[in-house]
């Protein structure tokens, strides 16, 4: 499974985690880059970076660290609704190799 495909896996796992509150989907993945958008109503009594956390533990059953480093753009309305680009640093969790590799 390549890169893309285990953070579709990801964000599909939040989505059902989080759906009702907040949805995330892939902007754009290039190099060490992820682009994800958030968009809903969000829990008020959760942090909003909470949400921006949680793919990076999401991400970890899949073996991948993907960090927040970025907040590009933050859009709210009147109706307690927001959109947020947000920026990831993509990398690999250590390997342990066994024997004389």
């Amino acid at each position: 499974m390549d890169v893309r495909e285990k953070v579709k896996k990801v964000l599909a796992e939040f989505n059902r985690l989080h759906g009702s509150e907040a949805n995330a989907r892939i902007l754009s993945i290039e190099g060490d880059e992820v682009i994800i958008e958030f968009e809903g109503s969000f829990c008020a009594t959760c942090g909003l970076y909470d949400y921006f956390d949680d793919i990076k533990w999401e991400a970890m059953e899949f073996g991948l660290e993907l960090e927040p480093v970025e907040v590009l753009e933050a859009v709210e309305d009147n109706f307690e609704h927001g959109r947020y680009v947000v920026k990831y640093r993509l990398g690999r969790k250590p390997v342990l190799s066994l024997g004389n590799d």
